[in-house]
């Protein structure tokens, strides 16, 4: 009964930046953690940045440029991606990891946005 819902891609110009933002809601126990995931064409999708339990990992190619946050009240995660470049375009999806109880988790994804960078 989880739902990502995402919102706050565009058509950026190179060197701009973009803060896309999720959205968790629905039935959940606990959000371990809430990230973003992208899908570059002619790529699989990789991870670009992820905070669980107040650690936060980035991509080599974005860390320094891209920076998330997450408020745990809300159950949101945006991103906030400055110095974009073209090869950051792709489809951006939402992720979180939730636990239920003591023997069970799994992750959920939103339906993505798409990021288009324009030199």
């Amino acid at each position: 009964q989880v739902q990502l819902v995402e919102s706050g891609g565009g058509l950026p110009q190179a060197g701009g930046s973009l803060r896309p933002s999720c959205t968790s809601s629905g039935g959940v126990f606990a959000t371990i953690g809430m990230g973003w995931y992208r899908q570059v064409p002619g790529k699989q999708r990789e991870l670009t940045a992820m905070e669980e339990s107040g650690e936060v990992a980035y991509a080599d190619s974005v860390k320094g440029r891209f920076t998330i946050s997450r408020d745990y009240a809300k159950n949101t995660v945006d991103l906030q991606m400055n110095s974009l470049r073209p090869e950051d375009t792709g489809v951006y999806f939402c992720t979180a990891l939730v636990g239920y109880g003591s023997f069970r988790a799994r992750d959920y994804w939103g339906q993505g946005i798409q990021v288009t960078v324009s030199s």
